[in-house]
């Protein structure tokens, strides 16, 4: 069952990206989603490994729309010092601990730091990510730390 859904959602999206709705077009689109279904089904078959997601999808969906809101700022105060004759940059590498407890939300959270421009997730360590910031100011903690809350609020809490 889980195949056959993955069937869809692939056919939809490759239909969905391609806007095209020949024949030809189509029939690779179902040729390149099966081929993909064959690839990621042999390589369970071999190593067993899954990723489990446990996110509460509301609560990600609003993650998501605030985020992009936070790239939106971000982008702009990084255009802002890119365009100033004095480019005032001041660099700095920080830590920020995480609060997630699956490895996907960790992922998420060091993938959103990332893609707020001025930042970047540089290194993994347990417990806390290493940070660069382009532009740091005494804010960009308080900022990264309601960031890790609001990723952490996204989790399914799983009860063994």
């Amino acid at each position: 069952m889980r195949t056959i859904g993955t069937i869809i959602a692939f056919l939809g999206l490759w239909l969905l990206l391609s806007g095209i709705y020949k024949s030809l077009t189509v029939g690779l689109g179902v040729f390149s989603t099966l081929f993909v279904i064959f690839i990621l089904n042999r390589m369970n078959s071999i190593d067993g490994d899954r990723v489990e997601v446990h996110l509460k999808p509301l609560e990600f969906l609003k993650y998501q729309g605030w985020l992009l809101g936070e790239i939106a700022k971000s982008n702009w105060a990084v255009t802002r010092i890119i365009l100033a004759p004095s480019m005032p940059i001041k660099q700095h590498m920080f830590s920020v601990p995480y609060t997630q407890n699956s490895d996907l939300g960790q992922v998420i959270f060091a993938n959103s730091i990332t893609l707020t421009p001025g930042t970047v997730s540089v290194e993994t360590e347990p417990g806390q990510f290493l940070v660069h910031a382009v532009a740091y100011s005494a804010d960009d903690k308080d900022a990264i730390a309601d960031m890790d809350r609001r990723v952490t609020a996204c989790e399914k809490v799983i009860t063994a």
